[in-house]
């Protein structure tokens, strides 16, 4: 099995599903976790380092913190209803308390803070939804914390593929400080599949082929993306989402194409699907 692929586990003792670390992944900024609670349960995570965008993929919790109390937020109560999320930035140094009051699948998205932002609620109103490309490598985006937006670190975007499309494609790369022309971003990709028996296909491949895997991915899995580049192709019969958790030395998503398969942005290539 590829190093680059955390394959779901049921909750463990401290109700984790997933759990990468830089030491796991063998990188430097993005941590990410998945827990899945029952009603009535919480957790408690400790002050760190570290910033916090907290993504309720399902369900409704309570969010407390040093300075705030966020009671009974969240509206879905699965992410294939494709409301916009609610979400908390949790400011570093900030003990966090989550508690459940649906059943709950809860996104621990972390990389290091410098103390710039105050925790906040993250409301659907505040989060921007847009389609991107056309035919079979159309998908639909909500940008949770992009980098429009104030954070130290962190990136977070959850994109919608419907069955048998593309997604993160053309394939794009964001591995090299070279800006203004690309910056270096860890990735993780936390994959949902529906219905859930399912599985989508992640190539995660360098331009020297150094790296180059190809990953069948299931339900709840995790693909790890530290280089190269890393597009996602759907199955007839099954739709994806996943959630996007990205961060490195400079908060700017710049990315670079990787040149043989950039003419799927072309216009004549928009036009040939435009009435499919």
């Amino acid at each position: 099995m590829s190093k680059l692929l955390s394959k779901y586990h049921v909750p463990d003792q401290d109700k984790r599903i997933q759990h990468i670390t830089p030491q796991t992944a063998n990188w430097e900024h993005v941590h990410f976790s998945v827990y899945e609670l029952n009603v009535g349960e919480s957790i408690t995570l400790p002050a760190s380092e570290n910033e916090t965008c907290l993504v309720l993929i399902a369900g409704i919790a309570s969010v407390i913190t040093l300075q705030q109390r966020f009671e009974k937020i969240g509206e879905r109560i699965s992410p294939f209803e494709r409301k916009k999320p609610y979400a908390v930035y949790v400011a570093p140094n900030e003990l966090m308390v989550i508690i459940a009051e649906t059943q709950l699948e809860l996104a621990v998205c972390q990389a290091k803070g410098k103390g710039n932002y105050p925790t906040r609620l993250i409301t659907p109103q505040d989060i921007s939804a847009e389609h991107r490309g056309n035919g079979n490598n159309r998908r639909y985006v909500h940008n949770i914390l992009p980098d429009d937006q104030p954070a130290d670190s962190l990136l977070v975007v959850e994109v919608y593929t419907d069955e048998g499309c593309t997604s993160s494609y053309p394939s794009h790369k964001h591995d090299t400080n070279n800006e203004p022309q690309e910056t270096y971003l860890e990735e993780t990709y936390y994959h949902r599949l529906n219905p859930s028996q399912g599985f989508c296909v992640q190539r995660v491949y360098t331009d020297d082929r150094s790296l180059d895997e190809t990953m069948a991915v299931y339900n709840k899995d995790v693909v790890m993306v530290p280089k190269g580049y890393h597009p996602v192709a759907t199955i007839a019969g099954y739709d994806s989402y996943y959630l996007n958790v990205m961060a490195g030395p400079t908060r700017k998503w710049l990315f670079t194409w990787e040149k043989d398969h950039q003419w799927v942005n072309s216009e004549e290539y928009a036009a040939k699907h435009a009435s499919r």
